[in-house]
Formats: C-alpha cells, sequence, structure tokens
C-alpha cells in the first residue's frame, strides 16, 4: 500500500477584495491585473481570523472527509511563512484546537512550495510505516505582510488555506513520484523584510523553467508520460506562468486547475485549495493522474505525480 490523499477541506474568508478595490487604493486597474495575472479577486481575513483559524476550518473539513477522528492523527504538518507568531507553531496551536493529543506537531516554512514539502514529508512516514495519519495543511494569512502600496505585489495575494489527509490507499494509488528542490542564490528575487518584496522578472523566468521541467522530471520518475497525465494542478500565482507548464505537458485548457481568477496566490495553500474546487467540480476522478507542482521563495520547489483515489 502507498501513501495517497484520503481526506481533503479547504478554508476561504469571506471578505472578497475585487481588482476595483484595489483601484481605489493603489494605482492599477482591472484590466491591467487581469492580463498581467489573471486574478480578478481574492478573499482577505479579518483582522481577528489568524493562521491558525484557518487553518482549523480546513482540518476539520479534512478529518471529516477522511472518516477519522482528532485523535487518530499521529502527525499535523502545517506549511506557512505567515504564522501567528514565531512560536508556538501552528501546527502545536492547531493540536490544542482540534485535540489530537496523539500527534506529533510542526510548521515547514518552504514559502508557496511549503504544502509540496510537506505531502513528501508526509509520505515518507506512512511509507515507512511509523504513522498511519498525517495531516498536511498549506495556509497563509499573506495580507499582513503585503504592502499595499505596492503596485507590483499588492495585486497578487489572498488568504486562505487547504488541508489534506495523508494515509495508506489501495494498491496502484497514491503519491507515485515526487521532486523537492531548492536555489538558495534566488532568495533574494523573492522575501520577506517588513512586507513581501519580489523582482517579477526573475521569479517569472524562474517559475516558467522549474515548473515545466518539474512536470515532466515526475513523469519520468514514475514510469509515465505526458499523454498519461489527466489533470494538472499547478501554484496558482500567475495565469501565464501556469499556462508555461500546461503547454509544456501539451494539455488542453480543461485539464488545468485554474482558481487564480477567484482567489487570487495563497501560496502554500493554493494547490489544496485547488484540489477540493476541482474535486467539487468533477474535475478529478477516482485512479486519475493527476500532477501537482508549486515553487516560492527560497527558491525551493516541489512536485509529485498522484494516482487519484483510495
Amino acid at each position: 500500500m502507498g501513501a495517497g490523499i484520503i481526506g481533503i477541506g479547504r478554508y476561504l474568508p469571506e471578505k472578497i477584495l475585487t481588482n476595483a478595490d484595489l483601484e481605489k487604493i493603489v494605482d492599477t486597474s482591472d484590466e491591467w491585473i487581469r492580463t498581467r495575472t489573471g486574478i480578478e479577486e481574492r478573499r482577505i481575513a479579518a483582522d481577528d481570523v489568524n493562521t491558525s483559524d484557518m487553518a482549523y476550518g480546513a482540518a476539520k473539513k479534512a478529518i471529516e472527509n477522511a472518516g477519522i477522528s482528532a485523535t487518530d492523527l499521529d502527525m499535523i504538518l502545517v506549511a506557512t511563512v505567515t504564522p501567528d507568531r514565531p512560536f508556538p507553531t501552528v501546527a502545536c496551536m492547531l493540536q490544542e484546537k482540534l485535540g489530537a493529543v496523539n500527534a506529533a506537531a510542526m510548521d515547514i516554512s518552504a514559502a508557496c512550495a511549503g504544502f509540496m514539502y510537506g505531502i513528501v514529508t508526509a509520505k515518507q512516514f506512512i511509507e515507512s510505516g511509523v504513522y498511519k495519519n498525517v495531516l498536511v495543511i498549506g495556509v497563509e494569512k499573506l495580507s499582513k505582510i503585503t504592502d499595499w502600496d505596492d503596485r507590483n505585489t499588492a495585486v497578487l495575494f489572498g488568504d486562505g488555506a487547504g488541508a489534506v489527509v495523508v494515509g495508506n490507499v489501495s494498491e496502484g494509488r497514491g503519491i507515485l513520484s515526487f521532486e523537492l528542490g531548492a536555489d538558495g542564490t534566488g532568495g533574494k528575487h523573492l522575501y520577506q523584510d517588513e512586507f513581501i518584496i519580489m523582482n517579477g522578472r526573475e521569479v517569472f523566468k524562474f517559475a516558467v523553467r522549474q515548473m515545466g521541467e518539474s512536470c515532466l522530471n515526475v513523469l519520468d520518475k514514475a514510469g509515465l508520460t505526458k499523454e498519461d497525465v489527466d489533470f494538472l494542478i499547478p501554484h496558482q500565482a500567475n495565469i501565464r506562468i501556469m499556462e508555461a507548464a500546461r503547454q509544456r505537458l501539451e494539455l488542453p485548457p480543461e485539464k488545468m486547475s485554474k482558481t487564480v481568477n477567484k482567489y487570487g496566490n495563497t501560496s502554500a495553500a493554493s494547490i489544496p485549495i485547488s484540489i477540493v474546487e476541482e474535486l467539487e467540480a468533477g474535475k478529478i476522478k477516482d485512479d486519475d493522474l493527476i500532477v501537482m507542482v508549486g515553487f516560492g521563495g527560497g527558491l525551493t520547489w516541489g512536485a509529485i505525480a498522484i494516482r487519484w483515489g483510495r
């Protein structure tokens, strides 16, 4: 038995910030944002809603969807760069909120690739037989580290959380292959000082190259080809970057997840949020071959090929 996703859930804040709203607070336009990023609106968490609160909202749904209880969890992994505070970790705060008294807990910091790092870490614990159920969450409150006066970054980011339970799945299903990587020399292109600082041109070039390469690499590791892919779930950062990855796989547009228009770039949360969206839309079915790929500050990247189903 391999390791796969046996439960999913997400949390999205109620407040919607549209491009028209942004036109009133920063020098930008709806047309400029749409053509360059594909984003139309994003969700913004209320001041009294913390990262741990959003993580809890998504986690509860994933646990219920997996058909287990919080006490069945062996480990909690939270991918975030916007914790409530430096410590205790969001994972430990979440353990208390859930009552997951049997779970080890830690945060993972790999920016927008954090969810991929979390999934791969969970896979090791499950396949080694050490743990049975690992909760992996991607969650960000990027609104609190966004410079709302910077027209280049203020339009990009949103808040939200996505969660999965990783456990044993039936033969032939689950995570078939993965790739994780980092290039610390590129850290200067995307980082947080007080706010998010980004060299958009350099990050764009890196992402277009790395997303496509990572997709092809995980297929090769699994002994599969582009023709085997049923659906692509890329990190929802920028529609042009996403389209470049889709074209490398020679997939039709309907076989790629696109939620960036509704939620913006939610960093580590974007892929799990998209998984829920596409499952609810009926675009992901049992035994489909799904490729997930992300990149982020660090610079970091990660990809997995997964045969969907329990």
